[in-house]
């Protein structure tokens, strides 16, 4: 009797459990998908800018999802790990930030008619696995292409499907071969091994003023400085550089440090030691010749004038990174000590030595290098918004001359890959079995988003469109997508519109995998202080689930 008595209790608190449970879970849908239709506007070459504020006052403008969700602040944890993956992906691949947030809200709408149903999160979880990884087979095997690196036309208009949905899509010829131009540069071959440093190596430098069709890659690198004293040599044709990482003036002592004078000739002493020591480094460096000094730390007076009565330009304070850009365009080697100079140190590749005013600062370019292994992107543009929104779609693009370059396989864009797994994978769904099948074909349908929001953002009639683009690849023309100018179906071969397959892949992996990680949460805890009665903040005690994290 009593322990007939006692287990209702107990399955009703179960019930309570798991509905507080789904109830989070829904709750973490609503603010997925809730991030991702602010972004949903900015997918495709019809994309809506965003003009947000941040917090000092300033204005960003951009389409950019990264960019956008970087300056929105959200408070719901579930939209935070949302923003996260944008991050993630801008990081990894460098494109793609806007369909990834645009998949994962999907993904996890998807998902909540199974939660209405009572079904389990752990087997949405293993369905939305298992079509993850097949989706991921079928691009590889079935849906890319190879290309052949050497073939310029073919790369190029591979970026150009990147840019096209950018600021810059008007000055997409230009933009694309300054990226393939700058990733070409730094590229390096060792060993059979590629390596392509875009952060370090290729610089973007915004000069405001003049117009975005003056924007050029620089065979060298250029550097915002000016020579330290007038009268030196501001043009030098195939000039000898030496970079140090020391300082051109005496040793000032590390902490306090008291000299005893006895007479008035030892003060004298000291002075005298301080400029044979100055002197003593610029006879080092005037030892091997050199028309041009960069060095990372300052440059007394003195050392100035001896320079100068050896006829050799000095450049003080520069930047670690810029100097170790010169080094790999002209072939210098860093030097931290004046006495190790060598000839072999003295970098000569480069052809050029100048100092120009652009604006109303003056720059310093070392250019016509003979083989430069670092590069300067010049931008020149209206405003400084218009300059950041060009340096933010360059770099996408960038990134993507350098995931070709790594990895050359291609898909076609457009939504026509999206399409073509869906159809795939709806496909395959029908032989998997029990109640897994379900979110198996939801994963295929989630998919259409992506050629849904760009039929959306044209402006076309969406359920028509769509319908003839299943219609199209049921029948096998698996390259077949929509046209972001235009709405209307295209074949993506003939439009030459293609996305590397590496960018695709990480869209698919990160956002699968997001949502599989917000579909595991059953319970938000917070970990915020609570109040006693004193008003003093008293750490609150860990529960079961805030251990677990």
């Amino acid at each position: 009797m009593f322990g007939g008595g006692a287990a209702p209790i107990l399955v009703l608190s179960q019930n309570t459990k798991r509905d507080a449970g789904k109830k989070v879970q829904l709750e973490n849908i609503g603010a997925g998908k809730a991030i991702a239709d602010v972004i949903r506007t900015c997918l495709g070459p019809q994309a809506m800018l965003k003009m947000l504020m941040d917090p000092m006052g300033g204005i960003v403008m951009t389409n950019d999802g990264n960019a956008i969700l970087r300056e929105i602040t959200v408070q719901h944890p579930a939209g935070k790990s949302m923003i996260e993956i944008a991050r993630t992906q801008d990081e990894e691949v460098g494109d793609g930030t806007t369909s990834v947030i645009v998949l994962a809200g999907e993904m996890l709408g998807v998902a909540e008619q199974f939660l209405a149903q009572q079904m389990h999160p752990t087997v949405i979880i293993r369905a939305y696995r298992q079509a993850l990884e097949d989706a991921v087979g079928l691009l590889q095997d079935h849906i890319s292409i190879s290309l052949d690196r050497n073939d310029r036309n073919k790369l190029l208009e591979v970026i150009k499907s990147c840019v096209g949905t950018k600021f810059i899509g008007r000055w997409s010829d230009l933009a694309c071969s300054i990226a393939l131009d700058a990733v070409q540069t730094v590229m390096l071959e060792e060993n059979g091994r590629r390596e392509i440093d875009i952060k370090r190596y290729a610089k973007i430098e915004k000069i405001p003023g003049g117009s975005i069709e003056e924007s050029c890659v620089l065979r060298g690198v250029m550097v915002n400085k000016d020579v330290t004293h007038p009268k030196m040599r501001r043009y030098i044709e195939n000039p000898r550089i030496v970079l140090l990482d020391c300082t051109l003036e005496y040793k000032k002592g590390e902490s306090q440090t008291n000299v005893e004078i006895m007479k008035e000739s030892d003060f004298t002493r000291i002075l005298q030691l301080e400029e044979e020591h100055v002197m003593k480094i610029c006879e080092d460096i005037i030892a091997v010749k050199p028309d041009v000094v960069f060095t990372e730390k300052g440059i007394s007076d003195l050392a100035q004038h001896f320079l100068l009565k050896a006829g050799i330009t000095a450049v003080r304070r520069v930047r670690k990174s810029d100097n170790n850009r010169i080094a790999r365009a002209c072939g210098a080697i860093i030097v931290n000590r004046t006495e190790e100079l060598k000839e072999e140190d003295v970098g000569t590749g480069a052809g050029l030595f100048e100092i120009k005013k652009l604006g109303d600062d003056y720059f310093c370019f070392i250019t016509e290098c003979k083989d430069p292994k670092a590069c300067t992107i010049l931008l020149r543009g209206a405003s400084k918004d218009v300059l950041n929104e060009t340096e933010r779609n360059l770099q996408d693009a960038l990134h993507v001359a350098r995931n070709i370059l790594v990895e050359p396989k291609l898909v076609p864009g457009g939504g026509a890959v999206e399409m073509a797994v869906s159809q795939m994978l709806a496909e395959k769904g029908k032989s998997v079995q029990g109640v897994g099948q379900w979110p198996y074909r939801a994963v295929a349908e989630a998919l259409e988003i992506i050629p849904r929001t760009l039929a959306q953002n044209c402006g076309a009639n969406t359920i028509r469109t769509l319908t003839a683009l299943r219609a199209k690849h049921a029948t096998g023309g698996n390259t077949w997508g929509i046209n972001g100018e235009t709405g209307e179906l295209a074949d993506m071969r003939v439009l030459g519109i293609w996305e590397p397959l590496s960018v695709k892949l990480q869209t698919y992996k990160t956002a699968v995998e997001t949502a599989i990680l917000l579909l595991r949460i059953d319970d938000i805890v917070s970990g915020s202080k609570k109040k006693d009665k004193e008003g003093e903040a008293k750490p609150a005690a860990p529960t079961e689930e805030s251990m677990k994290e």
